[in-house]
This record gives C-alpha cells, sequence and structure tokens, in this order.
C-alpha cells in the first residue's frame, strides 16, 4: 500500500495541472469584446469633410492567434516542493515557509532596504561628489534656489525626531 501523504499530494498535483493547453482556450477568458464585430455600415460612405473616415469604419484586424503564456503561477513551484514530503508535518512546513515565513522575510528585507537608500540618499543628496550631484548644485544655482546647508548629524537629528514622534518616546 502506498503512502497517503504521497497520494494526496498526487492527487493534487494531478488534478490542477494542464498537460495540453490550448492556447485558444487557456489564455484568458472570453469578454464582451471578444464576441462584437468590427461595423460595416449598410449605405456607402460619402466623401465629405464630415464623413467618419474608413480607417475608422473599417479597422485593421487584429492577429488571431497569439502565442501561450507562461505558466508564472506560484502554485507549481508548490507542488514540485510537495513531492518530496513524507509526513504531515513536513507538508505543514513546507506551506507555512512557501506562504508565511519567505513573504514575510522578503518584505522585511525589501522595507530595510528602501529605508536605507532612503537615509543615504537624504545626506548624499547634495553633499556629494558624483555627476549627478553637480548637476543638481548647478541647477539650483541657476534658478538661484537655495542649497540646503545641513550636516549629516542634522540630518540624523531630524531622522531620530521623527523616530521619537512616531514611537511617541519622551
Amino acid at each position: 500500500m502506498s503512502d497517503p501523504v504521497v497520494d494526496v499530494a498526487s492527487a493534487i498535483q494531478s488534478a490542477s495541472i494542464k498537460r495540453h493547453p490550448s492556447p485558444a482556450h487557456d489564455l484568458n477568458p472570453s469578454t464582451a469584446a471578444s464576441t462584437k464585430k468590427p461595423v460595416s455600415p449598410a449605405t456607402s460612405v460619402s466623401s465629405k469633410a464630415d464623413s467618419i473616415p474608413e480607417s475608422a469604419v473599417r479597422p485593421i484586424p487584429r492577429r488571431a492567434n497569439l502565442p501561450p503564456l507562461p505558466d508564472m503561477r506560484f502554485e507549481q513551484s508548490y507542488l514540485a516542493s510537495l513531492q518530496g514530503a513524507e509526513s504531515w508535518w513536513r507538508i505543514a512546513w513546507i506551506t507555512g515557509r512557501d506562504q508565511v515565513i519567505l513573504p514575510l522575510v522578503q518584505g522585511m528585507l525589501w522595507t530595510l532596504l528602501l529605508s536605507g537608500w532612503r537615509y543615504w540618499n537624504r545626506g548624499a543628496q547634495f553633499q556629494g561628489a558624483t555627476l549627478g550631484s553637480k548637476v543638481r548644485r548647478w541647477w539650483w544655482s541657476v534658478n538661484n534656489w537655495r542649497i540646503p546647508e545641513e550636516t549629516q548629524d542634522a540630518i540624523s537629528e531630524k531622522a531620530g525626531e521623527v523616530s521619537r514622534s512616531f514611537l511617541k518616546v519622551e
């Protein structure tokens, strides 16, 4: 007798994967625009200036078949990782890892990266020696704008004030 965990994973996988998808049927669901036909006037169009141009009456038809879209769904990789599961605890671990832990870690790392970039960029915006900083300082001087003279300590103090007000620490 085979293992029930493998049987469940196999049943889920075989029920959800389309082995031979049809590009005409599986690309997208049909909509009201799929069944509409181009306008064909019953009478001939006059050549007056106020008439509808023929390009609007007889538009160029679209290409009939599009290539199939690649399958980028999360389900395929999730089911592939479930194939090696031997127990219910392993299935629970794979599900928790793929659906909770990894998205949480990715979001946290992305937020830390963006926060660090904003903090670094705030100080480097006018004080840097790169070409972009030189162009920015030149543009501000051409427009007679006052270039901020904040030091890194002043920027750090402002960031601390914002943090204290956000956390309401006295």
